[in-house]
């Protein structure tokens, strides 16, 4: 039996990590509706450490930045006229630095997001953000749709536990490293570490 292989290795696609400085950084919902509460994610620190590194390293070179935020109605999950919907403190976005709202897990749709990249001609996107297996998943699998090369760096990425429907409960690195090697199937280039990208 052969040894497993991933279509974009079959394709001899070049699993190479896109450098921030190279591409777009695009950061995924990191709001603090996941710091605690109902969808509170288990690594949420070490993700939102890594996503400030990356931010630091695209700021300092001058790489375009865009800011993804959830918007859920008002009084509920990710409103963001609360506190609960504010993108976290840590990486609060410049006055320079758009934000991009969006209504679906996909940040492309119903948003201006393709129209801002385009502008600026630059096809290598670096998505870090929440949650891996929704979000940042969805957004990866429409870029690719829509002809731009994705770069996961895994730990700048984080989820939460999800119930199996059989009375248990996932644990939310099991479903972290199976959505990143679905992804990493067609889908984008994982880094392990956010330092591949800097």
């Amino acid at each position: 039996m052969t040894a497993a292989k991933t279509l974009l290795q079959l394709a001899g696609a070049d699993l190479t990590p896109a450098k921030v400085t190279d591409g777009c950084l695009v950061l995924i919902d990191l709001q603090n509706e996941y710091i605690d509460g109902p969808i509170a994610v288990p690594d949420a620190d070490a993700a939102i450490a890594n996503a400030a590194r990356l931010l630091t390293t695209a700021r300092s070179s001058g790489a375009l930045i865009i800011h993804v935020a959830h918007k859920g109605r008002p009084g509920g999950l990710f409103d963001r006229g609360a506190d609960r919907g504010q993108i976290v403190a840590a990486l609060a976005p410049l006055a320079a630095e758009p934000i991009v709202e969006k209504g679906l897990p996909n940040a492309f749709a119903g948003t201006d997001l393709q129209a801002r990249l385009d502008a600026i001609g630059r096809k290598n996107l670096v998505l870090a953000g929440f949650m891996t297996h929704m979000c940042v998943n969805s957004t990866a699998r429409a870029a690719l749709d829509l002809g731009y090369r994705v770069t996961i760096p895994a730990d700048s990425c984080a989820t939460r536990d999800l119930p199996n429907g059989r009375g248990g409960v996932l644990p939310a690195r099991t479903i972290h490293d199976v959505a990143l090697v679905e992804l990493s199937d067609r889908f984008a280039v994982i880094a392990h570490n956010t330092s591949d990208v800097l």
